[in-house]
């Protein structure tokens, strides 16, 4: 069984990467036991505003997060749903 990321760490990882204004990260794991996944990292929800997204479309900003996430998207993260967004538009 593979151990979930922290969310100390991938606050962390989050912030250097995109110096984020907003960061709301939330580990839904529990709801996901027995889940088959589960057993391969922790899921979890992810809320960011962050001026590197301005002018990105919706899949660019989710690879900005999973590029900074890329080694515990590996070893520690299963799900990741994410709202990634620029400043104007809260």
């Amino acid at each position: 069984m593979t151990p979930r990321a922290s969310l100390q760490e991938m606050e962390q990882r989050l912030r250097a990467a995109l110096e984020p204004s907003v960061l709301e990260l939330h580990d839904d794991s529990a709801s996901h036991a027995g889940h088959a996944g589960a057993r391969e990292g922790g899921h979890y929800q992810l809320r960011i505003v962050s001026p590197r997204f301005a002018g990105l479309g919706r899949v660019a900003r989710h690879r900005l997060v999973y590029d900074s996430l890329a080694e515990l998207m590996q070893h520690g993260i299963h799900a990741l749903a994410i709202d990634a967004r620029a400043p104007d538009e809260g």
